[in-house]
């Protein structure tokens, strides 16, 4: 049987919209760790999110508190269709 959908609280669904946000088009750039959490209303969850996509080797995290998407994440997200 299929996993389930994932809910926006549980810590999957949470790097999946982190990871969306930082590859989105126009808005592709650093990102202050703040800024994600406002984003996605929950600063516990943003964090988990950007520790986890940071040791999957998805994003970078500077050492001053910005992050954004490594090369290969972005690359991946243009073969997407």
């Amino acid at each position: 049987m299929p996993d389930p959908e994932p809910t926006p609280h549980t810590p999957r669904s949470a790097e999946w919209i982190v990871l969306d946000l930082l590859l989105e088009r126009d808005e592709q750039r650093p990102w202050a760790v703040e800024e994600v959490a406002r984003a996605i209303d929950n600063p516990v969850a943003a964090a988990d999110a950007i520790a986890n996509l940071q040791a999957a080797g998805l994003v970078h995290r500077t050492s001053d508190g910005f992050v954004f998407v490594t090369r290969a994440a972005a690359h991946f997200n243009e073969l997407i269709p």
